[in-house]
């Protein structure tokens, strides 16, 4: 790292000593690209105090680092280098312990109401009611049932294979919940981040190839057993070349017209046919 930018991070973290100078001057700090793990802990620590401190601005002050630290995290973790990796692991869990409780320190569950057909909105007009007698309290109810689509999670006091993923979608869903409050810095960190974990599928085709190859040469079960169960486990296009064209959803498209078969069964035929045999029969007598 340079030496201008450890000066910069430094000077960055004396001033939250001046909070409401801070609070003012924080969001135009765009160049700070942290490298040096000397300054990684401290940093770290500081963005979690950030978070903790309820402040909405700071909060999204911290979350907007939050592709760049999970993408750190995961190449780290990838490289077996626990030793640079605990700090981040350690604010990434300290963001999730905060924010999957409340206020009062009950478990947060996340969950929706799926609208009634039966009531207005602004898309649609209710649908045209009957003779039978619905009183307004049974229509308040008709139709309404809540979906619950996260939650309620445990606590987390270390990061393993087992749980990792599911603190890292986690986390990514309170990202999104702010998506709108995010600088443009961040969302293209993001969408760089996904294109590099989600698009490099025809070097994982090679990968998995040569992995087999060597693996059937030299008669290994155990990899043998694991690089065919991913290879399954893949989607059905997941491992075609992307540079075959543009990748498309195949579909069954509804006919716009109708249209009948050339042997579709009808009152019509069914007439025909047993005049057929009506006819048939007065000829044989």
């Amino acid at each position: 790292m340079l030496a201008v930018d450890t000066g910069l991070v430094e000077e960055w973290l004396s001033e939250f000593k001046v909070y409401t100078i801070f609070l003012s001057k924080m969001n135009g700090k765009h160049d700070l690209h942290v490298t040096d793990y000397e300054l990684l802990e401290p940093v770290c620590h500081q963005l979690f105090e950030f978070y903790r401190s309820g402040e909405e601005q700071l909060l999204r002050f911290t979350l907007q680092f939050l592709p760049e630290l999970m993408w750190c995290y995961l190449a780290v973790s990838a490289s077996r280098d626990l030793q640079n990796s605990g700090c981040i692991e350690a604010l990434l869990l300290g963001v999730y312990n905060l924010e999957i409780v409340d206020k009062e320190g009950h478990s947060k569950v996340l969950s929706f109401t799926i609208p009634s057909l039966s009531k207005p909105s602004v898309y649609h007009e209710p649908s045209s009611i009957g003779s039978m007698a619905l009183t307004e309290g049974a229509l308040s109810q008709h139709g309404l049932s809540r979906v619950v689509y996260s939650g309620p999670h445990p606590q987390r006091e270390m990061l393993t294979a087992q749980n990792r993923f599911e603190v890292l979608t986690f986390l990514l869903l309170c990202y999104n919940a702010a998506l709108s409050y995010m600088p443009a810095v961040s969302l293209q960190s993001l969408c760089q981040i996904c294109s590099s974990y989600n698009g490099e599928w025809d070097l994982a085709r090679k990968a998995m190839d040569d992995v087999l190859y060597r693996a059937q040469l030299e008669l290994y079960p155990e990899p043998l057993l694991v690089a065919n169960a991913i290879k399954a486990s893949l989607p059905q296009g997941a491992m075609k070349s992307s540079k075959e064209g543009t990748r498309c959803i195949q579909v069954e498209i509804t006919p716009t017209s109708s249209r009948i078969s050339r042997n579709a069964v009808t009152s019509m035929s069914i007439r025909g046919h047993r005049w057929k045999r009506h006819g048939r029969r007065h000829k044989l007598q």
